[in-house]
């Protein structure tokens, strides 16, 4: 098994933004902050080198990480 770019709470975070969560309900359903949610957000756009949440997503699926 390959190792995951992201890490497991990154990953959750995509997950729920693929299916149109927003930071706030995000946060809620993880029980963590919103701008926790977002340094997840940024952590994992800076790893994968992308511009922006949409590019990141775009990325994730071609990699195998996310899928719809």
């Amino acid at each position: 098994m390959k190792k995951s770019i992201l890490t497991k709470r990154e990953k959750q975070v995509f997950e729920m933004l693929i299916i149109n969560k927003t930071t706030k309900d995000i946060a809620k359903s993880l029980k963590i902050s919103e701008k926790t949610v977002r340094n997840h957000i940024s952590n994992a756009i800076q790893k994968l080198g992308v511009k922006g949440r949409a590019s990141a997503v775009v990325e994730l699926l071609r990699l195998g990480e996310i899928s719809l």
